[in-house]
């Protein structure tokens, strides 16, 4: 009698999970913004070299800054606006640390 019991509550349990899990995928209307297009080679390199000038104009260290720019700008293949902040339009160049756990992108 215990194994039907503990049966009838799993086979519950798995009806309802799936119930939920339908409901909230098709329930939703959310927008989802295009995948940005990948960029290869010289174009990515002129890309980056481009938003990271923009990037570090203001940067008092700016050979600096662009050297880590354009590491993070090939690897992300994204740049945050602006000459500051605004990281999180970009959270591959936001997350990026150094070995000393410090962000690594200007």
């Amino acid at each position: 009698m215990k194994i039907i019991v503990v049966m009838f509550f799993v086979a519950s349990l798995l009806l309802i999970t799936s119930s939920i899990a339908s409901a909230t995928v098709s329930g939703g209307s959310v927008a989802v913004a295009p995948a940005p297009e990948k960029k290869y080679g010289p174009e990515l390199e002129k890309w980056c070299g481009d938003k990271c000038e923009g990037r570090c104009k203001l940067a008092g260290m700016k050979d600096r800054c662009l050297k880590y720019c354009g590491i993070c700008c090939r690897d992300c293949q994204c740049v945050p606006s602006g000459t500051y902040g605004n990281k999180h339009e970009c959270a591959c160049y936001r997350d990026k640390l150094t070995s000393k756990k410090t962000p690594k992108c200007p």
